[in-house]
């Protein structure tokens, strides 16, 4: 008796933060909606608040596709947004690593070895 109880605790717990999940990636998505004013995102969420299963679904079928597609572009900004924090930390690019270590070569600084080794390095 205790087993199934223990499991039916378990399924319920498992529903429970499904719903959760899905209930702050519709608030999420809400605020990320340019397209929607004030007056509607504040509606939705009172239904939320007073009809929370039936809202949800409503929200999930109605407005699936903004819904992915407001995800796939905040994704591909948080990509971006990496990418260029990456760019300018690791600093110059393979050409100007190149050019610099030609700067050294042609100064003497280096030696016809070390300057091949400093190409290779930068194109890796």
């Amino acid at each position: 008796m205790i087993f199934w109880e223990l499991l039916s605790w378990m399924l319920w717990a498992t529903i429970f933060i499904g719903y959760l999940f899905a209930l702050f990636a519709i608030i999420s998505d809400l605020f990320r909606d340019d397209k929607l004013n004030g007056w509607w995102k504040a509606l939705w969420v009172l239904f939320l608040i007073f009809l929370p299963f039936i809202t949800a679904l409503v929200y999930l079928i109605a407005r699936s596709r903004g819904m992915a597609e407001r995800s796939n572009r905040a994704a591909r900004d948080a990509n971006n947004a990496a990418q260029s924090y990456i760019r300018e930390v690791a600093g110059s690019s393979p050409t100007q690593e190149i050019e610099a270590a030609a700067a050294l070569l042609a100064a003497g600084s280096i030696s016809e070895d070390e300057f091949n080794t400093l190409k290779l390095k930068a194109l890796s």
